[in-house]
């Protein structure tokens, strides 16, 4: 009986040393939290989130070890699509920052940036963003979160959003011989005018070097894009589009996301386009020079990685997304009855067929 009673008690002892070895390691390890503004599987956020845990395993933090992961998807694209909804998502995330007290809050595209991160300026909430596309010095105009990008001296950093337009547009016309005119084509949501700001910007530095004559037009609604679209892939003078519109509204208010107006302009445009980023490939684009949202969140995930180490962030630069990826879908290709050069596809990152 004794026996019985004394195996009890070291069974009991054990598991309770298990229970308190189990909620110190939890307590040591390291908490972010990454919201995303659209959804978990969005094809901008979610590789960004890929990377982010790609470059922290790196670093030593691992999620499930001595890192804990959570993560909050806003849905802006097609749910909570207007001011107030996003108001709401955002009174959401503020809530649960304030359960989960993370190390570090990451912030994926514009709309978490604009509305949670500028409400945590100068907050003991260490913040890094990722796929900003408004430029930073715009958002600062709004509230003092940054001194310079080269020393925020806040308690923000990450990393922007370089589309890389112009050097998209130098291996379009290494695809297409001859190209002379590219219709540039985005919508009016906030993400639309950031990103007609960063391209007319990278136009206005590269000037007349590239030879080629850019036609910028704004959708409005869905059925203005879709008239657009058919109007330019019948003129011949267009050689090549670039669409950068991200949700657009049809008259019945329903909305029409990114992938929605990828795929639509592929079945109903034969002119071949430039992709903003690689997943524009993988939805039938014919591809070219994109962002690479991986890599870009590998960079997102290098600065967290230092602020879970020690480093405030304001002593950490903003920095520009600094890879963009060549990727081709040839099926595209080969319904365009086009050739990519054997140079050029050798030296691509990814190849749809």
């Amino acid at each position: 009986m004794k026996k019985r009673l004394s195996l009890f008690f070291w069974a009991c002892l054990y598991f309770l040393f298990s229970c308190c070895a189990a909620v110190a390691e939890e307590t040591q390890a390291k908490k972010i939290l990454i919201v995303h503004s659209y959804s978990l599987d969005n094809i901008c956020g979610q590789p960004q989130h890929q990377g982010i845990l790609e470059s922290l395993a790196k670093a030593g933090f691992v999620d499930g070890s001595n890192l804990i992961v959570h993560q909050y998807a806003m849905k802006t694209k097609k749910v909570n699509n207007t001011p107030e909804l996003i108001e709401g998502q955002a009174a959401a995330v503020l809530e649960r920052i304030s359960e989960v007290q993370p190390d570090a809050l990451v912030l994926l595209d514009d709309n978490a940036f604009r509305a949670v991160g500028l409400k945590l300026v100068d907050s003991d909430i260490n913040i890094v963003f990722c796929g900003m596309n408004g430029q930073p010095e715009d958002y600062d105009r709004k509230v003092k979160w940054m001194v310079s990008r080269l020393k925020p001296g806040h308690n923000i950093t990450g990393v922007y959003e370089k589309l890389h337009f112009i050097d998209a547009c130098r291996v379009q016309k290494q695809l297409i011989p001859g190209l002379e005119k590219i219709l540039v084509l985005l919508g009016e949501s906030p993400t639309g005018k950031a990103v007609f700001k960063q391209v007319s910007k990278e136009m206005v530095e590269a000037g007349d070097s590239l030879g080629i004559e850019f036609e910028t037009r704004i959708a409005t609604s869905w059925e203005e894009y879709t008239k657009i679209i058919r109007q330019a892939c019948s003129d011949p003078s267009i050689g090549s589009i670039y669409p950068a519109a991200t949700l657009l509204k049809d008259k019945s208010g329903q909305s029409h996301s990114t992938s929605d107006i990828i795929k639509w302009t592929v079945a109903n445009c034969r002119t071949p386009g430039v992709s903003i980023n690689y997943v524009y490939a993988r939805l039938g684009m014919l591809g070219g020079a994109g962002v690479d949202f991986i890599a870009m969140g590998r960079q997102a995930g290098k600065m967290v990685a230092m602020i879970l180490q020690g480093t405030p962030p304001g002593d950490i630069p903003v920095e520009d997304a600094e890879r963009y990826a060549l990727v081709f879908n040839l099926t595209r290709a080969k319904e365009l009855g086009m050739e990519i050069p054997a140079d050029i596809l050798m030296a691509a990152d990814v190849v749809y067929k």
